[in-house]
């Protein structure tokens, strides 16, 4: 399983997570996008409807009739109903269920760069997880470690 770090500097939270939506959606998969914060969900949402003038990026929030049949579910809880091999931890508070899945995408910033490098220590040398840490060097993703 491999988890990817994204320390947050030059891009929001939710172009990063539209990018890496459109991703996974390219590459036939399916995406749980988590945080505990309901509002921040919400205004995720609404930017996910006009992602762009060309894409739309197919979701929905978790908790609805249709909740299986998203490619990409944004919820509070890290249960994946969608059946998502790929996580998206959208508030950079470290989940362990992150572990579960395929792959994972760990998103930080400023106030839980703590959290993520304890996050990332933890995770060192654990068996079948592997770790990768990006940072945007000139306006672009570039792997770090």
């Amino acid at each position: 399983m491999q988890v990817d770090f994204y320390q947050l500097g030059g891009s929001p939270a939710d172009q990063v997570i539209a990018s890496l939506a459109e991703k996974v959606i390219a590459a036939d998969g399916r995406l749980l996008v988590v945080a505990s914060d309901e509002a921040f969900l919400t205004r995720l949402d609404r930017m996910l409807w006009d992602h762009g003038p060309t894409s739309f990026l197919p979701h929905g929030l978790a908790g609805g009739a249709d909740d299986s049949r998203q490619p990409i579910l944004l919820s509070q809880s890290p249960d994946a109903p969608n059946l998502a091999r790929n996580m998206l931890i959208a508030d950079g508070e470290w989940r362990d269920a992150a572990l579960a899945y395929d792959r994972s995408f760990y998103l930080f910033g400023a106030d839980t760069l703590d959290a993520a490098r304890l996050a990332w220590k933890l995770l060192a040398g654990r068996d079948g997880v592997e770790r990768r840490y990006w940072a945007q060097v000139e306006g672009r993703w570039k792997q770090q470690a």
